[in-house]
């Protein structure tokens, strides 16, 4: 089982929601803790709030989307600590807008964030990893990564791409003795829904409901620590509406899919 004293951990999208509730949990466990986020006041707030300091953690501004920018942010943590020992790619965004009404420049914008910036960041630590023939590589996914629902067409692709990579990235890595898990949120009540981009790029500035109501970050957060400390491929922090959808999807298809065709959005 996984001891998470002075292990280093990086986490991306630290500055809230899933990523900080990651940071206080981790920091209570005696990790030394890597936040990244793109805004590094935010950083500081988080880092503080979990009483981290300069000895066991570091703030490391990125943008997941400058994929150039991943390996030379690599090598500052392994200069700090010398080693890596959780990556949690935890950095993305959603949308609310049916696709024929969705700019081109959106669905790369999502792609870029969710998807080529999070297996860019696992390209650039991988070698580490390999190397010590230990690690973890958490990656946030959503229940939406095992079926779509309207509004979220992108979002779903590329949850779903997501899991089609780290399956076949975990078989391909199993020998060398690394860990990878995939943990799919359900509702957890965060910005998420805030920051979703509208058909133009515009933010919804919006809470959805479901958002609302849903876990706290923090409680989300622990589930992910009890998952890589047994070593879990993937993870479902979720409430029963949503674990319902997840099994329907996979035994029966048929009801999901007319389900999901009268969802609130809102």
């Amino acid at each position: 089982m996984e001891n998470f004293k002075d292990k280093v951990v990086w986490i991306t999208g630290a500055s809230s929601g899933i990523g900080e509730g990651l940071v206080v949990a981790f920091a209570r466990a005696g990790a030394k803790v890597v936040l990244s986020a793109r805004r590094s006041e935010e950083l500081k707030k988080v880092q503080q709030n979990a009483q981290l300091d300069d000895n066991n953690s570091l703030i490391l501004p990125l943008d997941v989307s400058q994929t150039d920018s991943l390996t030379a942010k690599t090598q500052e943590v392994l200069q700090k600590f010398g080693r890596i020992d959780i990556l949690v790619n935890n950095a993305g965004i959603t949308q609310r807008a049916a696709f024929k009404d969705l700019s081109f420049e959106v669905v790369r914008q999502i792609m870029e964030i969710n998807f080529f910036g999070n297996i860019a960041l696992t390209k650039a630590v991988l070698p580490h990893l390999l190397a010590q023939k230990s690690g973890s590589i958490v990656v946030i996914s959503s229940v939406v990564g095992k079926f779509g629902t309207p509004l979220r067409t992108l979002y779903a692709a590329s949850k779903h791409a997501l899991h089609g990579f780290y399956d076949a990235l975990r078989a391909e890595t199993w020998a060398d003795n690394l860990h990878v898990m995939l943990v799919c949120p359900g509702y957890v009540k965060t910005n998420i829904s805030l920051n979703a981009v509208m058909a133009d790029g515009s933010k919804q500035n919006k809470m959805d409901s479901g958002q609302e109501k849903g876990m706290s970050p923090l409680d989300c957060a622990e589930q992910i620590l009890k998952g890589i400390r047994h070593r879990k491929a993937e993870i479902y922090p979720a409430g029963l509406k949503e674990l319902m959808a997840v099994y329907l999807k996979r035994f029966f298809p048929a009801v999901l899919r007319r389900m999901v065709r009268k969802v609130n959005v809102t």
